[in-house]
């Protein structure tokens, strides 16, 4: 029988593009989305699901076991970004971003581990970013979000070993999709004392964004994890440069890394 994928936030983006190719690959892969459009979509059955909603959690968890009596991998994806100086964030923007970025991917897997441990078997991967390895100017909240889930899977795979359930981290940097047009931007005043130096870094992460790889490269990158017998901890997907930065700051005395760093962003 074929594996029994669930992938959250697939109707766009990088979700989109490994459940498609996941369904290619004739894996009977269901996306979840908080509004879906159709029920299916190029191979891909759609559950509606709020990663920050516990109760469409559950209730998307009840329909997919009633149907498939099992679920063999959870691809944590939802995700929304955020950018701003932090003195200049709302707080309810800062709950908002981890409620989605972190309490949302663990609502997923408190929801699934029980089935996964009944079955024996299991496997769970966190999409979480480059940016999770490290603080990014005006981008705070984000790598802190993405940060403590890269910590907490490191945690969970030590207290599920027991339960042959897997888990790994996959840290795309980035990739040409609609992230930047959903994020959150504090607005930019003139008046502001971040107004230039925010300015520019807005300007860069968009140009990034726009010039980044394939969503497909992803999807390739998270197949073959999946066939992995014993995934890593933690991979990373992105342009060389993207990779070989947490490299760097593994090595590199930590305010040697910052100047860097604050070259980059020209700050």
């Amino acid at each position: 029988m074929p594996a029994v994928v669930l992938i959250t936030g697939a109707s766009s983006g990088i979700g989109k593009a490994i459940a498609e190719y996941l369904a290619q690959k004739d894996y009977r892969v269901y996306g979840t989305s908080r509004n879906p459009k159709q029920d299916q979509l190029n191979g891909v059955h759609f559950l509606t699901l709020d990663v920050t909603q516990p109760e469409t959690v559950s209730n998307a968890l009840k329909r997919l076991l009633q149907r498939e009596k099992r679920i063999d991998f959870l691809i944590n994806n939802a995700g929304k970004g955020i950018s701003g100086p932090f003195e200049e964030i709302p707080e309810s923007e800062l709950k908002s971003i981890f409620e989605t970025n972190y309490f949302g991917p663990l609502n997923l897997i408190k929801a699934v581990l029980p089935s996964m441990r009944a079955q024996g078997s299991g496997m769970i991967i966190n999409v979480t970013s480059i940016a999770g390895f490290m603080g990014l100017p005006f981008r705070s909240a984000y790598s802190a979000t993405k940060g403590a889930l890269g910590l907490t899977t490191e945690a969970l795979r030590m207290e599920l070993k027991d339960f042959n359930i897997k888990l790994t981290n996959v840290a795309p940097g980035d990739f040409a999709t609609n992230i930047a047009a959903g994020r959150y931007h504090v607005p930019l005043k003139e008046q502001s004392p971040y107004s230039k130096n925010y300015g520019k870094s807005v300007a860069m992460m968009d140009e990034h964004v726009d010039d980044g790889q394939s969503p497909l490269v992803m999807a390739q990158a998270v197949h073959a994890i999946m066939n992995t017998e014993n995934p890593k901890v933690h991979y990373k997907v992105g342009a060389f440069m993207q990779k070989f930065s947490v490299f760097l700051k593994g090595i590199l005395p930590s305010k040697v890394y910052e100047r860097l760093l604050l070259n980059h962003y020209k700050l």
